[in-house]
């Protein structure tokens, strides 16, 4: 079995472990976790993961976040990988940074990495893990928010999430979705102070 795990980001130092990068710190850690390197590749950094009997193919696509959808689909047609199988993950606005999401499908919700992917898959109907990332920014500045570190207080409830992201994949691909998101969208996460 072959699955497909895309972290979405961008490329470039100026935007390394921002909110709106988290889907590459995820996928870094499920890589590294399973002593996986990334190397170079059409449209994206890609590493390969064998765990019990699955292959994963890790992405972290080098289009900016706008295009992210031109990575997936190639990588998904170039690997023979069913959309079922593939599982994006992003930084959600919508969501309290003490909360994870696993869906089967659903709207872009204006992110314009999804609104890609929507695009050049035709279906909205793919696996996607939103990572909380809250919405405690003046109006106006989504952007800026969206672009920027994390807080020192933020760090420790983070990185804990990013851990079971990576414990998330592996579910996926071994009990499937739905028991999947039986268990995951349960947890929450200790709240910031």
């Amino acid at each position: 079995m072959k699955y497909l795990i895309a972290g979405l980001g961008n490329i470039g130092d100026e935007y390394k472990h921002t909110r709106h990068n988290i889907g590459f710190d995820v996928v870094d850690d499920f890589a590294s976790r399973h002593k996986a390197s990334f190397r170079n590749d059409r449209l994206a950094d890609v590493a390969e993961v064998k765990w019990k009997g699955k292959t994963f193919i890790v992405i972290k696509p080098t289009t900016y976040m706008n295009l992210s959808g031109r990575a997936i689909k190639y990588w998904m047609d170039k690997e023979k990988i069913p959309v079922e199988n593939l599982l994006v993950i992003l930084d959600d606005l919508a969501l309290p940074l003490d909360v994870l999401r696993l869906r089967p499908g659903g709207s872009d919700a204006g992110h314009n990495g999804l609104k890609s992917i929507q695009e050049l898959l035709g279906t909205n109907q793919y696996p996607r893990l939103r990572f909380g990332v809250g919405n405690n920014y003046p109006k106006g500045r989504q952007v800026e928010f969206v672009l920027s570190k994390w807080k020192n207080t933020e760090e420790p409830v983070v990185e804990e999430k990013i851990w079971k992201c990576s414990d998330i994949i592996e579910s996926f691909a071994s009990i499937g979705i739905a028991r999947t998101m039986n268990d995951s969208n349960k947890l929450t996460f200790p709240s910031v102070k």
